[in-house]
């Protein structure tokens, strides 16, 4: 078990919660989804990739910000808006995945809105492990959905 840098229940409701609530993206598999991201990603705790890029407590890559705007939320001109007004900005930049909860969290949400996969059960650990692994990390990437499963068990209980 992770011992997060942040209160993990806290996290989950005030920060992810509030946060989908905002975009009217809400749903329980959603909420344990991205509360389970962080806790792998970061531990709740990296603000910054030891030795990487990626930014914030969802560890999203500039890269992959910056596609999420131009190939997708360029498209979705309401939810674009709803984003910049999480964001406190017209034209959010990936360094704002440190500094703004929500912002990140939006941003690691709209990465998983574009799976052509509906989301897992919001009580299946080991499937939000593997929908991570599958559409969050990548093929090539470090995560290991079987390690992580508990991660997302641990999201599901907080």
């Amino acid at each position: 078990m992770i011992a997060p840098g942040l209160h993990l229940s806290q996290f989950k409701v005030l920060v992810v919660r509030a946060t989908l609530v905002q975009l009217g993206l809400q749903s329980d598999a959603a909420i344990n989804l991205l509360t389970g991201t962080a806790l792998v990603e970061s531990e709740i705790h990296f603000l910054r990739q030891m030795g990487g890029p990626a930014l914030g407590l969802w560890q999203m890559e500039p890269a992959t910000h910056d596609d999420c705007w131009r190939t997708f939320l360029n498209a979705q001109p309401a939810l674009a808006q709803s984003i910049r007004f999480v964001a406190g900005r017209k034209a959010p930049e990936a360094g704002l995945l440190i500094t703004n909860l929500a912002y990140a969290c939006a941003m690691a949400r709209v990465k998983y809105l574009r799976a052509p996969a509906p989301l897992p059960a919001a009580n299946d650990a080991a499937a939000m492990s593997a929908y991570h692994k599958q559409f969050y990390n990548t093929p090539l990437g470090a995560s290991d959905p079987v390690r992580n499963a508990p991660y997302f068990k641990q999201a599901i209980d907080a």
